[in-house]
């Protein structure tokens, strides 16, 4: 007798992993039976590769459920000016805000001081010396967390949004995530964009949204709650908060699905620092020597791991027991196939 017969089985479990046509991966898993669904992460692409990138679905053959992601009042960097003395970053959205005031980037791990706005408030300057650590990028998203935010544009979706969602329309896909939806304003814009038959899936990722899932929020056939806790665990007040975020998203929404952060530890590896301090070692006697043990030490750091940790088992376990059936899985994930083979394989295993 195995140990899985001596447990109930359970309900079923849908899966979604985020990949984009353009990856080889993408074959690979596009027509996976254990896959509900396929977030396509890839409107961030010029709008000339992203057509590119539709153009390729038909290919590909009959695949499972596929959505676009839409970013709507997400902020993102869409260029980056060094200073001699200070930073300064434009982003997508024009915005108000108290300052100075702390901003965070990199999932919450790098920060910067705020010390003001123009240029409509699509100009962020930072003071020098205050950070970031890292070097930011065209594309990265960043945070602003302050009561006070406001978005003083007239839409949430940019010009450029507008156009490649148009794009995607045309392709004929109707199903969607969209980006830190914090009220109707947001739903029911976005549903005048894909049409008002499409399915929604909201990412709530503030505290706003929180707000408007606890005061405002009616279920609608078409629509979906999301607890997309990547950005949601940087955005509430407190880190603890986000165990309340998630039990209070899946009792306004029994179909809500969770999503970032599922399984992470597959993606992650151990560095061998003492590996690393021997090889260098050799850097000045035997440099030959040196490069052939630090591609072993870098090959065994980037294989990630084939078991994922004890805690993120239990915390697939507590989802479940919460009540949530929908998963979509790390977004990192998607780097290797092997991690996201082994993901869909461990998760499986909740169904026995």
């Amino acid at each position: 007798m195995s140990i899985a017969s001596l447990f109930p089985k359970r309900r079923p479990l849908e899966f979604l992993a985020t990949l984009s046509p353009e990856q080889p991966q993408f074959a690979r898993f596009a027509n996976d039976p254990r896959l509900s669904g396929i977030r396509m992460n890839n409107i961030a692409l010029p709008k000339e590769e992203l057509q590119i990138a539709i153009d390729s679905i038909p290919s590909f053959g009959k695949t499972v459920p596929l959505y676009a992601d839409a970013k709507g009042r997400q902020l993102r960097i869409i260029d980056v000016i060094e200073k001699p003395d200070h930073l300064e970053l434009v982003i997508n959205h024009s915005v108000s805000v108290p300052t100075p005031i702390p901003v965070l980037f990199k999932a919450g791990t790098d920060s910067a001081r705020l010390i003001r706005i123009e240029d409509g408030g699509r100009r962020l300057v930072f003071r020098g010396g205050s950070g970031p650590r890292y070097k930011l990028r065209e594309g990265e998203s960043l945070h602003l967390r302050h009561r006070s935010l406001r978005y003083t544009g007239r839409s949430i979706f940019t010009s450029v949004e507008k156009e490649k969602i148009e794009l995607i329309k045309k392709a004929g896909i109707k199903r969607y995530f969209l980006s830190y939806v914090e009220g109707w304003r947001d739903i029911d814009e976005f549903l005048e964009l894909v049409g008002k038959d499409a399915e929604v899936w909201l990412k709530i990722e503030s505290e706003k949204g929180l707000e408007f899932v606890a005061r405002n929020w009616k279920k609608r056939d078409n629509l979906v709650l999301v607890a997309a806790r990547g950005d949601l665990f940087v955005e509430v007040d407190m880190p603890h908060l986000i165990v309340d975020a998630l039990k209070l998203i899946i009792a306004k929404d029994p179909a809500a699905c969770v999503g970032s952060r599922i399984l992470l530890s597959l993606t992650d590896a151990t560095v061998p620092t003492e590996l690393v301090i021997q090889a260098l070692k050799l850097v000045e006697t035997n440099p030959a020597e040196c490069i052939l043990r630090l591609k072993n030490v870098f090959e065994t750091i980037s294989s990630g791991s084939p078991v994922p940790s004890c805690a993120d088992l239990f915390e697939v376990a507590w989802l479940y027991e919460h009540g949530y059936r929908r998963m979509l899985l790390c977004d990192n994930l998607y780097l290797k196939e092997e991690w996201l083979n082994t993901a869909l394989n461990i998760l499986e295993c909740y169904e026995q």
